[in-house]
């Protein structure tokens, strides 16, 4: 995998047909270790049952698409499960 930049993460969404107005906070999520919404919440945590209660017509139905992009363009520790969400959170970068 490339090394992850914004650049490369805002063109991988798009690839992936990431809604735009989710972008925004999966790109701070990633980055800025900054809790998204309750969907993206569900998402990044690998909770199929929340994701389709919690999200709209869209973004449920490109489901597939968000998974595609997080199993293959960001790192395996920070989305899969509650465990992994809320260790990314919590994880400061050193400078």
């Amino acid at each position: 995998m490339p090394i992850m930049t914004r650049e490369y993460i805002r063109q991988r969404m798009e690839e992936k047909g990431i809604p735009v107005e989710m972008q925004g906070g999966l790109e701070r999520y990633l980055f800025d270790r900054i809790s998204p919404g309750h969907f993206l919440t569900a998402v990044l945590e690998n909770n199929l049952r929340e994701a389709f209660s919690r999200g709209d017509l869209e973004n449920t139905r490109v489901l597939r698409n968000y998974v595609l992009f997080l199993y293959n363009d960001v790192p395996a520790n920070c989305w899969g499960s509650r465990e992994r969400v809320t260790e990314w959170l919590g994880r400061k970068e050193r400078s």
